[in-house]
């Protein structure tokens, strides 16, 4: 889902901590190359957790189901501790690994080969992102935040509305439609996950640029990789139904 763990109020509350203290050592402040190694040993954990779901179906049948609550709640307390995510960023990276295991497995068995093209699109989205930020093609203004949380929150309500539908069987619930318009809203909810890596990006260099604790290399890195789930999960049924 979105990405709510990125805020500005985030990094206005880590200065209020520090008071008037300056921290100019790279070992005690956030930097953007800290938060690169702390997203890559979260990436490597997901993948490690992942290809073990992928190997063992069985298992991960039983696995996925707690490791989704665990992984959800671990979402929850890091809004709050953020203090906290070189501990939680870890296991909620490793049970979301499960979690995508096991549904690319189901994903894959009706439809060879999907999850690797749903792969390497999420990675080719990702550096896109990534390339049109740097070049200043794609800024995180104010106007491009607003439009993008309400966007996020339409989505947010969509989603309720449709899991409610899918309780009940209803042909209509868009996770279990195939319909031309189901493709459209995938594709369109697709887009909106790609912008919400610009936000990503720039509280990143914010967090560096204002010196913010050296833990929220982990909180960062933390609400990065919910984007790039997000992305993938929507990649994935966006080329299921395409098939």
């Amino acid at each position: 889902m979105a990405n709510p763990l990125l805020k500005e109020d985030v990094f206005q509350k880590t200065s209020d901590i520090q008071g008037s203290v300056v921290y100019s050592e790279r070992r005690t402040t956030m930097t953007v190359s800290g938060t690169i190694n702390k997203s890559i040993i979260l990436l490597l954990l997901l993948g490690a957790s992942a290809a073990f779901a992928w190997a063992n179906p069985a298992i991960a049948q039983v696995l996925m189901f707690p490791a989704l609550i665990i992984g959800f709640i671990l979402a929850m307390v890091s809004i709050f501790k953020q203090n906290l995510s070189g501990i939680l960023a870890p296991i909620y990276a490793v049970c979301e690994g499960i979690v995508l295991g096991a549904i690319s497995l189901y994903f894959n068995s009706a439809y060879p080969g999907i999850v690797v093209n749903a792969v390497f699109l999420t990675i080719g989205v990702l550096f896109c992102m990534l390339a049109a930020y740097r070049a200043g093609l794609l800024r995180a203004t104010p106007r491009f935040r607003k439009v993008l949380i309400l966007a996020m929150l339409g989505i947010c309500v969509f989603y309720l509305i449709n899991i409610v539908m899918s309780l009940f069987g209803s042909p209509l619930g868009y996770f279990g439609s195939n319909s031309q318009g189901a493709f459209l809203i995938n594709l369109i909810i697709v887009a909106i996950a790609a912008l919400n890596f610009i936000i990503d990006f720039d509280m990143i260099e914010q967090g560096a640029h204002y010196g913010a604790p050296k833990y929220m290399e982990w909180y960062c890195a933390f609400a990065l990789l919910i984007t790039l789930v997000w992305l993938y999960l929507e990649i994935l049924r966006m080329l299921a139904r395409k098939r």
